[in-house]
Order: structure tokens, then sequence, then C-alpha cells
């Protein structure tokens, strides 16, 4: 037997869509000068035909995340020699725009979402940390 199709949840991913005026402002927000972070942590992810990466930062960024998702990369950056899960000190440019009252207002009613501001982060510079020679090598002793 075969199952039958719900259209219910059609109805309700349409109910939840986003606007076109909201979805143009959005799209199309200002961004304010950048603000330059220099901030340590590890690659989670590598979107390399994207020129992307996603990394975890030691240091939380002035919006109180540790996670940045899609990071630009600029193109003349060798991303091959990037490594997952070792220590980098990234250089960082954060882009930050304003949305309107408008469209925070309908984002928290609609969504419950709080979100005044969007922000863009483009990838400056990255250096491999040598973090190994750091380490206190532990020796084990025989206590009995």
């Amino acid at each position: 037997m075969g199952k039958a199709k719900s259209t219910s949840n059609r109805s309700k991913d349409q109910d939840e869509s986003i606007p076109k005026w909201a979805e143009d402002e959005i799209k199309s927000v200002r961004f304010d000068q950048p603000e330059n972070l220099t901030r340590t942590g590890y690659i989670l992810d590598i979107y390399g035909n994207d020129f992307k990466i996603d990394i975890q930062l030691y240091e939380s960024l002035p919006d109180g995340r540790n996670i940045i998702e899609g990071l630009d990369v600029p193109r003349s950056m060798k991303m091959d020699d990037f490594l997952k899960g070792y220590v980098y000190e990234f250089r960082i440019k954060m882009y930050s725009g304003q949305l309107s009252q408008k469209v925070t207002e309908f984002l928290q009613t609609k969504f419950d979402l709080d979100m005044k501001m969007i922000y863009k982060f483009d990838l400056e510079e990255l250096q491999l940390m040598d973090v190994e020679s750091d380490s206190v090598e532990r020796v084990e002793t025989d206590e009995d």
C-alpha cells in the first residue's frame, strides 16, 4: 500500500516564509566600517569550492558568539593547506548592518527571533599556532 501525501507541511511552510519586502531589506542591508579582530581558534569545516570556512573561536566576538559559519576566505589563499582541528590565529574583518525597526519587529513577532543586526565576516589572514611546544611533557612516576 502506498502512503498518502500530506499537504499540511506545504501550508505550514508558506505561513512561515519571509515576505519579499523583508527579504529585500535583509539582502540589501548597508554595512558599517569593518571592525578588525584577532582571535584564536580552529577550523570546523572547509568549503573549498565556495571559499568559505566555519571556525570555532576561544575568545568571543563582540556579539557573544564563538562560532562563525561561512567565513569568507580570499581567493588568493590556498585552502588546500588549511587544517581542521589545529589551532590558528585568525585576523578577521567583522561588518555589521542595522535592520529597520519594521523588519526587527516582524522577525520578533513572526519567528520569535531577536535580530537587530546582520553580520558579515571576511578572513584577512590566518597563522597556524605552534601549541605543541607550549605543552608540558607529562612524565608518570611510580610512587609505590
